[in-house]
């Protein structure tokens, strides 16, 4: 399955930059709709991002009409503080997820004020909602897209990603307690 975030006419060049990296390091691919509020030569969109931008799948589209031409048959999440379903009580994955050919989008809005509301009512059965704290406008748009897109890979049990990390080898640690040792300082 391959999980495609979908960015609505982003505005903040680091939000774009936290997302690619968060992109690139789950294999997800980026959909970026114009108008941008910034250029993607941008040094700050380029510092979020470091090193992850080779490698990235990225796809730029002219503006939503052009995104919605391609991808309309495909199934899509809108996240919105609006929602009223939660992400957690909604089944977000394709039926056909372990094939490899299967697609799932995330979508989110502008930074400064989401989603078309008359465009949420058109989708209502497909926009979900990350809960918080009533009374507050929004989270950041780096967070929302990194807390959906891991709780769709939660979903698949990390399917094609390292689930385990390695500490450093053991013969190394034996190698520096014996140094410390020898040179009378007791190992911490």
């Amino acid at each position: 399955m391959k999980i495609n975030i979908v960015l609505f006419q982003p505005e903040i060049p680091q939000n774009t930059g936290n997302i690619s990296r968060t992109c690139s390091a789950t294999g997800c691919a980026l959909h970026l709709i114009h108008p941008l509020g910034f250029s993607l030569d941008e040094k700050h969109l380029r510092r979020a991002g470091l090193d992850y931008w080779n490698g990235l799948e990225i796809h730029q589209y002219e503006n939503n009409q052009a995104f919605f031409e391609k991808h309309l048959a495909k199934p899509i999440w809108y996240f919105s503080q609006k929602a009223p379903q939660s992400l957690w009580d909604a089944d977000i994955l394709p039926s056909n997820w372990k094939n490899e050919s299967s697609e799932l989008f995330l979508a989110f809005g502008p930074e400064s004020c989401g989603l078309d509301q008359t465009f949420l009512e058109k989708n209502l059965s497909s926009c979900l909602r990350i809960p918080m704290l009533d009374g507050k406008r929004s989270l950041n748009l780096s967070n929302c897209v990194a807390i959906a897109v891991y709780e769709a890979l939660r979903r698949t049990n990390f399917l094609g990603l390292k689930t385990q990390g390695v500490l450093a080898h053991q013969t190394s640690l034996k190698t520096q307690q014996s140094n410390t040792q020898l040179s009378g300082v007791p190992h911490v």
